[in-house]
C-alpha cells in the first residue's frame, strides 16, 4: 500500500477529534478567559510566566515529544507490521492520549498549577498524594536515563547533529535575552534566530564535532577532548564507546544546569526554537510523501559510517512511496511478546504518554495565559505528536530495515535515514537532510530531557511541602532537588541494564496514565454530578488493564525467564517460551541458578514491577471510592470553576 493513506487516514481522524472533540471537552470544563490562570495568580518571574500562545505550545510539544514517538512506532512495526501501530495511532491519539493531556492541563489551572499528585490528595487524601507523587518521581528519573541514553546515542551517531545543536542552545539563550532583557519584539526576533537555527545545520555538516576522537567519524571531525584513551576510565565506555560516554555526562550536566535557570532564560525561547525545528521536520517528511507519491520522485540515502555500536543498515532508496513491509507479522512476536498488550506499551508517546500529565500538570500549567488555551496546547500538541509517531511509521516502513524489536540503537540509525531519504525527494541532499532529521531528532529529546528534570524538582518539593527538618530544607533548593534527579538518571544510564529497563520504562509510562485519567475522573465526579465521566472513564478502564497485563508479563515471565536463563536477556534468538518450555521438560534447571549481579537486577526489576502494579490498584480503590461516594453526595465539594486562590 502507498504510505501517503498513512497519511489521510491520520489526518481525517485528527481533524475531527481536534475540530469536534476537543470544542466539546472545552466546553465539559467551561474553559473561560475571563479568569486569571495560575501563570497571573502567582506570577513570580521564576517558574509562574504567563507565555504567549505559540511559545508555550512551543515549550509543551517539544517537551512532550520525546524519543519514544520514533522509538516506539519503529518498534511496533518491525515486530506486528505497519497496520498494527497504523491504527493504534490514528485512533488512540485523539480519544486517548489528546484526551489525557488536556484533562490533565485543565486539571491543573484548576487547582493552582498544582500537578496531578497533588489534585488527587485533594480528593482521597494525604496517602494517595504521596503515593502518586514518589510513582511520578520514578517515572521522572527513569524518563532522564531514557532521554541521557538515547541523545548520546544520536551525537555519537551523527557529529553534525551534535554542533547544530550547540548552536541552537546558544541562540536559545541569547533569544530569551533579547525578548526579556530587551523587551525586542517578537516576530522580526523569531525570524532572525529561527533563521539561525536553521543555518546552524549547514554549520554542522561542514564542521562536525565529537568530545572523544573514536573509529567511523566522519571525515572532517572536530575532536574536543582528544582520543578515546584518556577516556576509557568513563562508565559506558566499555560497553558502547568513549564518544558515548562522555556526551551522556555532559548531556546530565546540561539538562541540570537548563532546570534550574528561570524558565525565562532558556526553557521558553529554546522550545518555541525547537518547535520550529519539529514543525518543519515533521511537515517537511509528510510533504516529501505527497512529493513522492504524485511527482514519482525517488528519495534516497546513502549510509555513511555512523559510530553506533552493533547497527549497521543498506543504503535507503525509496521508490513509488509504497510500504516494503507487511502490514500484519502475527499476533506474537518472539522478542517482543504478544500483540496484547505490548503494542500498547511499546507505541505510548504518539498515543497516549503519563509523561505529558506530569508536563501539563507540572511547567505547562504554570506558564498559561488564557484558560482557552488549553485546547490547542494540551490536546492539539498530542495531536501533533501522533504527526511525529506516523512519520516515524512511514519512515521504517518505506525503508524496510530489519531492527530488533526495543532495539534503540536502530531507531538512531533508521530515522534519519528513513526521514532523510523522504526529504530528499524535495531536492535537498542526503548529507543535509539526514543532519536535520537527526537535529530535529536530538532537539526534542534535549528539551524533554531537562524538562523531566524539572518536573522532578517540583515532584520533590511536593513530597516535601512545608520543611520541618534541616534535610528537607536543603532539598527544597532547587539545586539539590534538581541534583538527585540528575544523579538518580545518570546510575540508571551508567549501569549498562537500560536495555531491561526500557520494559519497566513503557509500563510504568503507561500507568501513569491511567492514574491521571483517575485524577481527571475523580475531579469530574466531585465537580458535579451533571458531568459525564466516559470520556476519561472510558480510556481509564482500557489502559488499567492492558498496563496491568503488561507488568505482570514481564514481572512474572520475562525477568524471571531472565534468572533462569541469563543468556536470554541479549540474545534475541532465546525468548521466555524458550526458557519455559526447558523448564518444564527439565525443571531441574531451578537448582542450576545462579546467583549474581544479574539474577538480583532481574529479581528486583520484578519487584518493582509488582509494586507498580499494587500502588496503581491502590490509588484506582480509593479514586473509585471517591467517586462513589461523590455521586452519592457525600464527597467534598469540588474546586468549581469560580473557585479562587485559598477556596480550596
Amino acid at each position: 500500500m502507498q504510505v501517503i493513506w498513512f497519511v489521510a487516514f491520520v489526518l481525517v481522524t485528527f481533524t475531527v477529534g481536534y475540530v469536534g472533540y476537543s470544542a466539546y471537552l472545552s466546553r465539559l470544563v467551561e474553559l473561560d478567559d475571563d479568569r486569571d490562570t495560575p501563570a497571573h495568580k502567582h506570577r513570580d518571574g521564576q517558574e509562574y510566566v504567563p507565555s504567549k500562545q505559540p511559545v508555550l505550545l512551543g515549550h509543551h510539544f517539544s517537551s512532550v515529544a520525546g524519543g519514544a514517538p520514533i522509538a516506539g512506532p519503529l518498534t511496533a512495526v518491525a515486530a506486528f507490521g505497519w497496520l498494527p501501530g497504523l491504527l493504534w495511532v490514528a485512533i488512540g491519539n485523539p480519544i486517548f492520549g489528546a484526551v489525557h493531556d488536556f484533562m490533565a492541563l485543565s486539571a491543573s489551572i484548576r487547582h493552582e498549577g498544582k500537578s496531578i499528585g497533588y489534585i488527587i490528595g485533594e480528593y482521597v487524601g494525604e496517602r494517595g498524594k504521596n503515593m502518586l507523587l514518589w510513582f511520578a518521581f520514578l517515572l521522572v528519573v527513569l524518563v532522564v536515563a531514557a532521554f541521557v541514553f538515547l541523545i548520546a546515542q544520536v551525537f555519537n551517531a551523527y557529529p553534525p547533529a551534535a554542533t547544530a545543536s550547540v548552536i541552537y542552545i546558544a541562540l536559545a539563550l541569547l533569544f530569551g535575552v533579547y525578548l526579556y532583557q530587551f523587551d525586542g519584539p517578537f516576530v522580526p526576533g523569531a525570524v532572525f534566530f529561527i533563521a539561525g537555527v536553521f543555518a546552524g545545520v549547514w554549520v554542522g555538516v561542514q564542521y562536525p564535532i565529537a568530545l572523544v576522537g573514536i573509529d567511523g567519524l566522519p571525515e572532517g571531525t572536530i575532536v574536543l577532548l582528544g582520543d578515546a584513551g584518556a577516556w576509557n576510565w568513563l562508565p559506558l565506555a566499555e560497553q558502547t564507546n568513549a564518544n558515548f560516554a562522555a556526551w551522556a555526562v555532559v548531556t546530565v550536566v546540561y539538562s541540570f544546569l537548563a532546570a534550574t535557570l528561570p524558565v525565562w532564560v532558556l526553557l521558553q525561547p529554546r522550545d518555541f526554537l525547537t518547535s520550529s525545528l519539529l514543525y518543519t521536520g515533521i511537515g517537511a517528511m509528510l510533504v516529501g510523501v505527497l512529493v513522492g507519491t504524485y511527482l514519482s520522485l525517488t528519495g534516497s540515502f546513502e549510509p555513511v559510517d555512523v559510530p553506533v555500536s552493533g547497527v549497521e543498515f543498506d543504503s535507503v532508496t525509496i521508490e513509488g512511496m509504497e510500504a516494503a513491509v507487511p502490514a500484519f507479522t502475527g499476533f506474537v512476536h518472539p522478542s517482543l511478546g504478544p500483540l496484547l498488550p505490548f503494542l500498547f506499551l511499546t507505541i505510548a508517546c504518539g498515543t497516549i504518554s503519563g509523561f505529558h500529565s506530569l508536563v501539563s500538570s507540572g511547567t505547562t500549567a504554570k506558564q498559561l495565559n488564557r484558560e482557552s488555551d488549553a485546547r490547542v496546547i494540551g490536546y492539539g500538541a498530542m495531536l501533533g505528536e501522533g504527526l511525529l509517531a506516523l512519520t516515524s511509521i512511514i519512515a521504517v516502513s518505506l525503508a524496510a530495515a530489519t531492527v530488533g524489536a526495543g532495539d534503540l540503537g536502530a531507531a538512531i540509525a533508521v530515522f534519519p535515514a528513513g526521514g532523510g531519504a523522504l526529504v530528499t525527494t524535495l531536492g535537498v541532499s542526503a548529507t543535509l537532510a539526514s543532519a536535520f532529521i537527526a537535529l530535529v531528532f536530538a532537539s526534542f529529546l534535549l528539551t524533554s530531557t531537562d524538562t523531566a528534570m524539572r518536573l522532578g524538582r517540583y515532584l520533590l518539593e511536593e513530597l516535601i511541602g512545608t520543611p520541618e527538618t534541616t534535610a528537607q530544607g536543603a532539598m527544597t533548593n532547587r539545586y539539590a532537588n534538581a541534583g538527585v534527579t540528575a544523579v538518580g538518571g545518570y546510575l540508571l544510564v551508567a549501569s549498562g541494564t537500560w536495555s531491561n529497563l526500557w520494559l519497566l520504562f513503557g509500563g510504568a509510562n503507561q500507568l501513569l496514565a491511567a492514574l491521571a485519567l483517575l485524577v481527571a475522573t475523580v475531579w469530574l465526579a466531585n465537580w458535579s454530578d451533571t458531568k459525564q465521566l466516559l470520556s476519561t472513564g472510558i480510556p481509564l478502564a482500557f489502559m488499567v488493564v492492558v498496563t496491568i497485563i503488561g507488568l505482570l508479563w514481564v514481572a512474572l515471565i520475562r525477568f524471571p525467564a531472565y534468572i533462569i536463563e541469563p543468556a536470554a536477556a541479549s540474545d534475541p534468538g532465546i525468548t521466555e517460551w524458550d526458557v519455559w518450555g526447558d523448564l518444564i521438560a527439565d525443571p531441574g534447571m531451578i537448582a542450576g541458578i545462579e546467583l549474581s549481579l544479574s539474577t538480583f537486577s532481574f529479581a528486583l526489576l520484578s519487584i518493582v514491577a509488582l509494586v507498580l502494579v499494587g500502588l496503581a490498584i491502590t490509588l484506582l480503590g480509593m479514586g473509585l471510592d471517591n467517586i462513589r461516594e461523590a455521586r452519592a453526595g457525600l464527597g467534598r465539594e469540588a474546586v468549581a470553576p469560580s473557585s479562587e486562590p485559598g477556596d480550596d
